[in-house]
């Protein structure tokens, strides 16, 4: 039996809750493409300057708060390391330092749930961004406490989008989800073992219980693959892509 299990687990590959950030990764860097070389580019929260090269064409500018440390306050999820050595500007997101219409795009990439008032950063964008100037931002659907105590929203709705980019001025609003309902609980189900052994007495999954795990997880992948909509009850974000109106 044991040995069944093994040759099982050696043979599962789905992918299915473990594409997030490619997926992010590759819309990203499309959208970037897609914007006309030599125009300014603001990169707001821009962390460890993760997505700088996806920009070699475009006029880059970086900002972030400068606050976080790779450690913050030790609960939840935390990346240990974070060097933000070459960050042009450290600011307030609400209150960055530059003249109105100063960019002729904004992109601000898993940033807005550390925000205590996102609202007030979306009006800066537009303050900032330049007539017929492009927004991009990708946020989370519904995630776990990371970068705490700098976590303040678990998860944004399209609808919130919706409302307030027309409201603030915005045109041409594209929505997409990253994922579906069947991907985002693949993904969790892919952390219980490290959840269990941090956050429970249980210090390993057994060969059946790690069997059985990955059972439901090519469940998970055969039904995202047959998804007819599961993202609008829960995915695991969305990319959003904007126009500023003159």
């Amino acid at each position: 039996m044991i040995s069944k299990i093994r040759r099982y687990l050696c043979s599962f590959n789905s992918k299915v809750g473990s594409r997030n950030k490619e997926v992010r990764d590759i819309w990203l860097e499309k959208r970037l493409k897609e914007i006309n070389p030599g125009l300014r580019i603001l990169d707001a929260g821009a962390g460890q300057l993760r997505y700088k090269s996806f920009c070699n064409h475009l006029k880059y500018v970086s900002q972030d708060f400068h606050c976080y440390d790779g450690k913050g306050d030790g609960r939840g999820l935390h990346s240990e390391k974070w060097n933000q050595e070459n960050i042009d500007m450290i600011s307030d997101i609400t209150e960055i330092p530059e003249p109105d219409e100063s960019f002729d795009a904004i992109m601000c990439v898993e940033v807005l749930e550390h925000l205590p008032e996102p609202l007030k950063a979306l009006r800066e964008f537009k303050r900032l961004l330049k007539k017929d100037g492009i927004l991009l931002l990708t946020v989370p659907f519904s995630c776990l406490t990371h970068m705490s105590p700098y976590f303040y929203i678990t998860g944004f709705s399209k609808y919130y989008f919706e409302k307030w980019l027309k409201e603030l001025g915005f045109e041409n609003i594209g929505i997409t989800y990253n994922g579906n309902y069947f991907e985002w609980i693949a993904q969790e189900l892919r952390r219980l073992e490290w959840v269990s052994y941090r956050y429970t007495n249980l210090k390993a999954f057994t060969l059946k219980q790690k069997w059985a795990l990955n059972c439901i997880l090519k469940l998970l992948g055969g039904l995202s693959r047959s998804d007819k909509g599961s993202s609008e009850l829960l995915s695991l974000g969305l990319f959003i892509k904007a126009e500023k109106r003159g």
